[in-house]
């Protein structure tokens, strides 16, 4: 990854130069490939759709037409045809049974070798031994992940080590207004529950 190795270069006391050919990879027009496109997946296609991006996605439930319309996204019944076309694969999924290792060894062996795995889900939807042999045997191109299991990683963890994965502390909400806006959510769910009224968020909607 650019982004990881020109961090490096940027900040290094050796630094006499940049390099010409750090290059990163065209997001524009490029496949991106949403694995759950509930509330969250949909979010990302709106603004994948901003960079012109061809947007594939796989879910239990297909979206109504009038939605993926508004967003340019094609359904794919079969996870396998997202995972073979997509040059960017984002988990945006729940941890469940169903989900749980959900990509291995054989569904990053379907993926591009050119293509980047993205897990903004839970760690556990992702075999990570598997992730870490497909990363350092070229079988995919690389991964950015803001979860991992457990969390923080090991020190020695070999996914620590790797020059083509970008991990982050499980930030994705790591803003004040985020944090703020879901302890207000929190406390309004409380008090409808309290009172005996619907839930305005629920985790398991009806």
């Amino acid at each position: 990854l650019c982004l990881h190795l020109g961090c490096q270069i940027a900040v290094s006391p050796d630094t006499k130069h940049f390099a010409v050919d750090c290059l990163g990879v065209e997001v524009t027009r490029a496949t991106l490939g949403i694995i759950g496109m509930g509330s969250i997946g949909y979010k990302v296609a709106q603004r994948a759709r901003a960079f012109s991006m061809r947007i594939l996605y796989h879910n239990r439930n297909r979206r109504r037409k009038e939605e993926e319309e508004a967003v340019g996204a094609h359904y794919c019944e079969r996870m396998e045809e997202l995972l073979q076309q997509s040059d960017f694969v984002m988990l945006v999924v729940n941890l469940t049974p169903q989900t749980h290792r959900l990509i291995g060894r054989k569904e990053l062996g379907l993926m591009k070798s050119t293509a980047t795995l993205i897990n903004i889900s839970r760690g556990a939807v992702i075999d990570q031994d598997a992730l870490v042999e497909a990363l350092q045997n070229q079988v995919i191109r690389a991964a950015a992940l803001d979860v991992t299991y457990p969390e923080p990683l090991p020190r020695d963890h070999p996914l620590l080590r790797l020059t083509n994965v970008i991990i982050t502390p499980h930030a994705g909400t790591a803003t004040l207004q985020a944090v703020q806006a879901m302890a207000a959510e929190a406390v309004a769910n409380m008090l409808a529950a309290l009172r005996g009224q619907p839930i305005p968020s629920p985790v398991f909607p009806e």
